[in-house]
């Protein structure tokens, strides 16, 4: 699983990882008539009576109120008193009368206001949590130990528990990519909790070592027009190393950029070119095949570069590029699992490291031992015991080829996908049919479906009125190769 770090944690703003919604001067929707107002210190004041709870800053946003908060938390959920740490979590508060949605990234939270399209749909209140030991919310000092996906729901389960003393309503989780995985893996082992769950784009890498879906996902993706031109650029990449890697050192000097976890320049620069055609389907769309060159052997060498760097990124393996990212990949070596593909266009020469392991991002002071047991244990829960649960896909996205799927024992849950759309595929791009029945649900979920919903989902539509501003999906996207 590999990063492009010149695109930060972004395109799940479908679910509102990070919109760039600012100060407040966009027009909100009118509160409907069965919207109680809340006055702002009333809310602020019930927050932070909150044992734990204190406030970094409140921001104004027209129609609701933002507060950017730090939540107290064990270090050890199975061992409370040996140590705390402070967590990051926000909250986009519309009502007390409303819905709440619970919303991850699975990453680093947005202290922006921004809405995740349950949010809008249900017209709710929306909390937002950083997750364990993304900075500022890392311990100090840091047991990486206590960073798996139990430690990271009870965290969850903690922050529900204090809020739903406020938010009475019905509850919701939702997240897009590490975010989607994140809400999943709360609802294994905390189901009792919401109501129902939103996951977008959630990968579900069951078992570590077959990644055969992945193969024959890059196969047939697409055009062979597109899928060529692609293969072609990466494999001239490779081909001309030598003068695209002194272009590369002279980047690095420039820019301060040091290679001491992955070891070398020569490893980053494989690193970022076996990106490439990973990067391009899992953030852009089959018409933007139009700017990869089209005869990549006749191509100038800052060609060939330009479209590398836009679409991996150079500063991905950069010791600058990995640092903020390296939770991700220790969990990704120790519990999620991390992708392995083969390159059938690109001869076993020009190849010397192949798609480089989590161990290979992560500072080697850190111990990682993989638990193979884990995706297993949530995906065997899932298929038996899945209840009003939602898993969107982009036809085209990478990620999408191991994905969540149902057994017999769910119930109430779907698993939809969104034609040829990528790793930024939400409910609004599904097919109208699934797309009514999706928000029908979300809606019956959160106990706001009307009746005539009820009695014919086709008639579903998001409770809020769009915001530009609120709602806006960022352009900027997260690191590539990361969920």
């Amino acid at each position: 699983m590999r990063k492009a770090l010149r695109w930060l944690l972004a395109l799940a703003v479908l679910i509102g990882t990070l919109s760039t919604a600012g100060a407040a001067t966009a027009a909100q929707p009118e509160a409907t008539s069965t919207t109680r107002t809340t006055s702002s210190a009333d809310i602020k004041d019930q927050l932070l009576a909150i044992p734990g709870m204190s406030l970094i800053q409140e921001k104004p946003y027209t129609g609701y109120r933002y507060f950017v908060l730090n939540y107290t938390q064990p270090i050890d959920h199975r061992h409370p008193s040996k140590g705390t740490f402070q967590q990051r979590i926000t909250v986009l508060h519309k009502d007390v009368a409303r819905p709440t949605v619970f919303f991850t990234s699975g990453y680093f939270v947005n202290t922006n206001p921004s809405r995740s399209e349950p949010t809008r749909i249900v017209d709710g209140n929306q909390v937002s949590l950083e997750y364990r030991f993304f900075t500022p919310s890392r311990p100090d000092p840091a047991n990486w130990s206590k960073l798996d996906i139990w430690q990271a729901a009870s965290d969850q389960h903690r922050v529900f528990t204090a809020l739903k003393k406020i938010y009475t309503k019905k509850w919701l989780s939702t997240g897009g990519s590490k975010g989607g995985m994140t809400a999943t893996y709360y609802e294994r082992f905390y189901h009792r909790d919401m109501d129902g769950v939103i996951a977008y784009v959630a990968p579900n890498d069951v078992v570590n070592n077959e990644d055969s879906a992945y193969d024959r996902f890059f196969a047939s993706v697409g055009t062979k027009e597109c899928r060529d031109r692609l293969n072609a650029v990466q494999r001239e990449a490779l081909v001309r190393r030598e003068p695209l890697e002194k272009k590369y050192a002279e980047v690095a000097a420039t820019e301060g950029y040091t290679f001491d976890t992955i070891g070398s320049l020569d490893r980053a620069y494989e690193a970022v070119v076996l990106d490439y055609v990973w990067g391009f389907w899992q953030y852009s769309l089959l018409a933007d095949c139009e700017s990869i060159p089209a005869d990549a052997k006749n191509a100038a060498d800052d060609d060939i570069w330009t479209s590398i760097d836009t679409i991996s990124g150079f500063s991905a393996y950069t010791d600058q590029g990995l640092e903020p990212y390296t939770p991700y990949y220790y969990q990704a070596g120790t519990q999620l699992g991390a992708p392995n593909i083969k390159f059938p266009h690109i001869e076993k020469k020009y190849i010397r490291y192949g798609y480089q392991p989590p161990r290979n991002f992560v500072p080697r002071d850190i111990p990682m031992k993989f638990q193979s047991w884990a995706m297993r244990d949530v995906d065997n829960w899932i298929q038996r015991r899945a209840q009003h649960m939602l898993f969107v896909y982009g036809q085209n996205d990478p990620w999408g080829a191991e994905r969540f799927r149902l057994g017999k024992g769910a119930k109430d849950s779907y698993v939809f996908a969104a034609p040829g759309l990528n790793h930024g595929a939400n409910v609004a791009g599904l097919v109208p049919e699934q797309k009514a029945l999706a928000t029908a649900r979300i809606l019956e979920w959160a106990g706001v479906a009307t009746t005539a919903v009820q009695s014919n989902p086709s008639v579903a539509r998001p409770l809020a009125t769009y915001d530009a501003r609120l709602d806006k999906r960022n352009i900027e996207r997260e690191p590539t190769l990361r969920p």
